[in-house]
């Protein structure tokens, strides 16, 4: 159902420090504005992949369905 499906645009920047009570579990989930003005929430697993020696930073795009279930998690541009 690929027409289900639904898109935010967000940029990131979480340093490396900040970024250790996400790892460590003290902080669950990431709450970020999309470019279009909706607050969003996801796992901050998410971003694991997406670590770097100095954190987190750049522009993703978050795909979940219908259901606002979770489908994807893609970086699609770099911050300054």
């Amino acid at each position: 159902m690929m027409g289900d499906m639904q898109q935010v645009r967000f940029a990131i920047r979480i340093s490396a420090d900040d970024y250790l009570y996400y790892y460590k579990g003290q902080a669950r989930q990431v709450i970020v504005s999309a470019e279009d003005g909706r607050r969003v929430q996801f796992p901050a697993s998410c971003l694991q992949p997406f670590v770097m020696r100095d954190g987190i930073k750049g522009v993703f795009v978050l795909r979940f369905n219908a259901n606002n279930k979770l489908v994807g998690l893609e970086k699609i541009g770099e911050l300054p």
